[in-house]
């Protein structure tokens, strides 16, 4: 077997246009050319890069479609929804596409390698063309090279659809490499909103993610996008995402994060035009040796516009979580409101939080903030708890569960907010004796 270390493998998408073919060269290349991370670089810093591997990890073949059918059945954490898109090792298990009404209107929801071929023109302009500015370009180089799994929704000016797009990208194979892509464009007046998540089969398939989501909001437009990561504990993830907003436009970006052994998450957010307002929560769950990498760009070319950025992350054990981030306003950009929050809640003394909090300001009138804080559990409430039969582990899962209900509050689905807490309590559970 040839793995990705050696040579990135060959989609199984066919007849692809010259420009994909283009991107695609350009892909290896800079997967070839650029050396693994390393300790000494400044987009790593903190990182474990010296324990970071893509060796002997690969694209696998298809599962059986008994596995297709059982990973299509536990798709189920929105009931609720305009489609649905099921992908196991980047093969396609499920794929439920738009209503007629929505069709006669124009929408497009539809499996990557069929928009490529029904829709050339529109991918030509919007796939692969954003890519990483945080660390990762030898990553994304490989996906660009061979990404073939992922959904595709665009949703023409004026069109609002109140039920959300739910894309399910699984791991089964041994040692399996997938490459699953969102890419959502969302033209001027627009209302949508997309959910992506991220599972293993079981708690020991070995597994290797570099996905990609790209957000394209239009004047005006409103997109809210949710992010559910549960890897395994023996997955290595990179997530590469970016957001552009153009006038006006309201992005709301709500980010779990559960499981993987290595996770990292870059997150580019790009306001193009004036009253443009852009949200950003995220909430990690550490446990034992896990690393979550968090890197985040806010970058203001258009005046008057908002970001705000809230991260939050809980430790326990040994696991370690690393935040940077950086605020950059462009000179003419004035009258930016730029915020951005790290908070980190130590749950055990092991435990390490580090934060990089950054600004770039290059014009005079703007409101701009960041910090980051770290503080460990509080002992008199954890004894206070366990003082009354709870253990010590169910009291900091309580504990837990109040530090991060400002995240979980911004989901707008009372059901993917419940099954979110489940997540959060079954990781706890997995590891009370």
């Amino acid at each position: 077997m040839t793995t990705i270390s050696e040579q990135p493998m060959p989609t199984s998408i066919t007849d692809e246009p010259t420009w994909l073919a283009k991107r695609r060269a350009t892909g290896v290349d800079l997967f070839k050319s650029l050396a693994m991370p390393t300790a000494r670089d400044e987009d790593w810093r903190f990182a474990s890069v010296g324990k970071l591997s893509i060796d002997d990890f690969a694209p696998v073949e298809a599962p059986a479609n008994a596995t297709l059918d059982a990973l299509t059945e536990r798709s189920n954490l929105v009931s609720t929804r305009a489609g649905r898109s099921v992908y196991v090792d980047d093969a396609p298990a499920n794929f439920e596409g738009v209503s007629q009404e929505l069709a006669e209107q124009g929408v497009i929801y539809l499996p990557l390698a069929e928009a490529i071929a029904q829709h050339p023109e529109l991918l030509e302009k919007y796939f692969l063309q954003e890519s990483t500015e945080l660390g990762s370009q030898k990553f994304f180089g490989l996906h660009a090279a061979t990404v073939k799994a992922g959904a595709v929704l665009y949703v023409p000016k004026g069109v609002e659809i109140a039920d959300p797009f739910v894309n399910y990208y699984w791991t089964s194979g041994a040692r399996s490499a997938v490459f699953p892509h969102t890419l959502v464009i969302a033209e001027d007046n627009s209302k949508i909103s997309v959910v992506d998540l991220f599972f293993s089969e079981t708690t020991e398939n070995e597994a290797l993610n570099i996905s990609v989501s790209n957000i394209h909001a239009g004047a005006n437009a409103h997109v809210f996008r949710k992010i559910v990561q549960d890897w395994n504990e023996k997955t290595v993830s990179f997530q590469l995402d970016t957001t552009v907003a153009e006038r006006d436009a309201q992005v709301q970006n709500v980010a779990v994060n559960i499981g993987a052994e290595r996770a990292r998450f870059e997150s580019q957010t790009r306001i193009e035009g004036p009253g443009a307002d852009v949200k950003m929560y995220s909430l990690t769950v550490a446990e034992e040796s896990q690393e979550f990498d968090q890197r985040t760009y806010q970058t203001h070319n258009a005046g008057n516009a908002v970001s705000d950025l809230l991260y939050k992350n809980a430790l326990l054990d040994n696991s370690r979580t690393i935040f940077s981030g950086l605020i950059k306003v462009a000179e003419g950009a004035q009258q930016t409101d730029a915020y951005q929050t790290n908070r980190n809640l130590l749950l055990d003394p092991t435990a390490d939080a580090n934060a990089l909090p950054g600004l770039e300001i290059l014009a005079n009138d703007v409101r701009c903030s960041h910090g980051a804080t770290t503080g460990n559990v509080d002992e008199a409430e954890l004894f206070y708890m366990m003082q009354r039969g709870i253990s010590r582990r169910v009291a900091m899962q309580l504990m837990v569960f109040g530090f991060f209900e400002e995240v979980i509050e911004k989901i707008d689905s009372d059901e993917l907010a419940e099954n979110v807490r489940q997540l959060i309590h079954n990781k706890f559970e997995s590891k009370i004796k």
